[in-house]
């Protein structure tokens, strides 16, 4: 909206200093701040309302003896929402709103962030102790990836001019020249990209400030991704697809950073609110939705490395105890408990001690990610 309204005066008025909302350096610095200061300022009103609905953490009895869980019960969930309005709302306020790259991030994170306000209304408020059933929750993310993968394989001019001779390719890491074509695999691979990267980072959901923290740091480098993405002379170095009007999606991946960020300030330890699956499975599906945009789904595992083993550690856990069960009659686990970061707390680690070790991988992990575009 502010765009539009700059472009329109620059126009008609020709006032001073409008140019610099042309430059998404310029406008993706305005939504990071932007997202912040809602966060700030409206999320101590936000934790109010949800304290006073009494809308808390219901308490979770294999969490009890746990580090610190059993004094989580009732905190303040669905704080989703705070991140919700401070990733959405900067999006509409700074960038290109009839976008395509934009609408499409937009649609995903608010649809999945619906799924997630669904599932923690029925938990929380309804008292229904599974909330949304697994089978309706996967139908939503189902829904949105087939939505996605339909428009992009089917409808590729839509987004830019040069979009359909890139529109089933995904760029292989570490080498150079050479694009992966899914061909008719593609909308399978993005429902499952979709359906699984929510679920990661749901999973990683468990400790306070892991999840947001971690996000806002595979954030910020799919927010220089996007600007190398959409900039035709730095991917023209970089040697990487050039996708015009991409660049746009770097205001959107810069609102999730200052959003994770202000969340942050009322989710780091001990969190005075969590975000629930409103906003966990909304911002997975994000940085799922990002990459396949952007053509870096197989960076994933390595810009998304911490939701990865997250999820890969539920697997082998389940998998594994059952095979034991079926096979000697009584489960074993490989960890002592799962997801990951529950395995460490029962190791002795604090909380706090673990989200700051998860972050120094997360950050680890981005700067190989983005190294991958020069080792080639």
């Amino acid at each position: 909206m502010l765009y539009y309204l700059a472009l329109f005066l620059e126009k008609t008025l020709n006032p001073p200093g409008f140019g610099v909302f042309k430059y998404i350096t310029f406008r993706s610095a305005g939504a990071a701040i932007t997202a912040l200061l809602i966060s700030l300022i409206f999320g101590p009103i936000i934790i109010k309302f949800l304290q006073k609905k009494q809308i808390g953490e219901q308490s979770k009895a294999e969490l009890q003896a746990v580090g610190n869980h059993h004094s989580k019960a009732g905190t303040p969930t669905m704080g989703g929402i705070i991140v919700l309005f401070s990733v959405l709302l900067p999006t509409l306020l700074w960038a290109n709103v009839l976008n395509w790259f934009v609408i499409i991030i937009f649609i995903t994170t608010l649809w999945l962030g619906l799924v997630g306000f669904l599932d923690d209304y029925l938990k929380v408020v309804k008292k229904y102790s599974k909330g949304l059933i697994g089978k309706y929750k996967i139908v939503g993310q189902f829904s949105i990836g087939l939505f996605i993968g339909v428009l992009i394989y089917f409808f590729p001019d839509l987004f830019s001019q040069n979009f359909e001779q890139f529109n089933t390719l995904s760029t292989i890491p570490f080498e150079k020249n050479l694009n992966f074509d899914w061909g008719l695999f593609y909308i399978p691979m993005v429902i499952f990209i979709i359906t699984a990267t929510s679920n990661a980072v749901n999973l990683t959901d468990g400790l306070d400030g892991l999840s947001i923290g971690t996000v806002g740091i595979s954030a910020l480098a799919l927010a220089l991704i996007a600007y190398f993405t959409g900039n035709a002379t730095f991917s023209k170095y970089l040697n990487i697809i050039h996708l015009s009007g991409s660049g746009e999606l770097t205001i959107f991946a810069a609102s999730i950073v200052g959003a994770a960020l202000g969340f942050l300030w009322f989710n780091s330890y001990p969190a005075k609110v969590f975000m629930g699956d409103t906003g966990s499975l909304a911002l997975g599906g994000a940085i799922g939705a990002l990459a396949i945009l952007l053509k870096k789904e197989f960076l994933l595992p390595i810009l998304g490395g911490v939701f990865f083993a997250e999820t890969l550690s539920v697997i082998i856990q389940v998998t594994y105890f059952k095979y034991t069960k079926k096979k000697y009659g009584e489960g074993k686990r490989i960890f002592l408990m799962s997801p990951i970061h529950h395995h460490f707390e029962k190791k002795g680690w604090h909380e706090s001690q673990i989200v700051t070790r998860f972050y120094i991988v997360a950050v680890i992990l981005a700067i190989i990610t983005m190294a991958t575009f020069k080792v080639r």
